[in-house]
C-alpha cells in the first residue's frame, strides 16, 4: 500500500464501537498487518480540552447550547491534535489506522442539531474543513455499527450501572439520541458507509457475529487500497 489506511468504525453510545475496534486490531495482527488503533475523544489531552468542556456541560447541559459548526470544531481540532502529534508519521508510512470514532461521529451528532434541509451543507462544510482545510486523511472506509436509539440508551445504562460511569450531555438526552440515529440513517446513505445492522429481533447480536462481519467488510477496504 502506498500509504496508510483508515478505517472508521462508529455508531451511537453503547453500540461496541470500543469492542469492536480492539477485536479489528487483533484480527489485524493475527494477519501480520502493521496497524495503529485511535480513538476520539482524545481524553485528557491538552487538544481535547474543549470537548470535555463541551461533553461535560461547561457551555450548558442541552446539547443545542452550542451550534453544530462550533461543536464540530472542537472535535475537529482534538483529531487534529492527535493527528499530529501521535499517528501521523504511522499512517504515512502504511500502517492500517483504526479510529473508534472519527469525522462520521461529527455528522452523526452535530448534524442532528440540523433541519434535514440543513444537512447538505453541513455535510459539505464538514468534510471540506477537516479533510481539506485541516488536511486530516479521509478514511478510506467507515463502518457503522447501527443500534436503534432504545437499545443504545438501555447499553449506555447499564454500562454506568456497572462502571459508575457518568453521563455525558449527549448520552443524557433522549430525544438528541433519537436525532442523533436520524441523522446517522441519512449520512450512512449519502457518503457510502458500511452499516451493520446490530440487533437482531429487538437483541443484540453477539460480539463475535458482529466481529466476523467487521472483519469481512475490512478485508473488502484493505483488498481495493492494495
Amino acid at each position: 500500500m502506498k500509504k496508510g489506511v483508515l478505517i472508521a468504525i462508529d455508531g451511537l453510545d453503547g453500540s461496541g464501537k470500543e469492542t469492536q475496534s480492539r477485536r479489528l486490531c487483533e484480527y489485524l495482527e493475527k494477519q501480520g498487518i502493521r496497524y495503529r488503533c485511535v480513538s476520539f475523544p482524545n481524553y485528557n489531552t491538552k487538544g481535547c480540552s474543549l470537548v470535555e468542556q463541551y461533553l461535560g456541560g461547561d457551555f450548558g447541559e442541552d446539547p443545542m447550547a452550542v451550534n453544530a459548526y462550533a461543536a464540530s470544531s472542537f472535535f475537529a481540532m482534538d483529531r487534529y491534535s492527535s493527528y499530529m502529534l501521535d499517528w501521523k508519521k504511522d499512517y504515512e508510512e502504511g500502517a492500517v489506522i483504526i479510529a473508534n470514532r472519527y469525522t462520521s461521529a461529527n455528522l452523526v451528532h452535530q448534524m442532528a442539531k440540523l433541519s434535514e434541509g440543513e444537512r447538505g451543507a453541513f455535510m459539505e462544510w464538514l468534510t471540506g474543513y477537516e479533510y481539506g482545510l485541516l488536511g486530516l486523511p479521509e478514511p478510506d472506509g467507515v463502518i457503522y455499527l447501527c443500534v436503534p436509539p432504545a437499545v443504545s440508551e438501555s447499553l449506555v445504562q447499564k454500562r454506568c450501572d456497572t462502571t459508575g460511569a457518568l453521563k455525558d450531555i449527549h448520552e443524557k438526552n433522549s430525544g438528541f439520541l433519537a436525532a442523533s440515529y436520524s441523522a446517522a440513517l441519512y449520512a450512512s446513505e449519502q457518503c457510502g458507509w458500511h452499516r451493520i445492522d446490530c440487533v437482531s429481533g429487538g437483541d443484540m447480536r453477539s460480539i463475535e457475529d458482529i466481529g466476523a462481519e467487521v472483519a469481512s467488510v475490512v478485508d473488502g477496504i484493505l483488498g481495493k487500497a492494495q
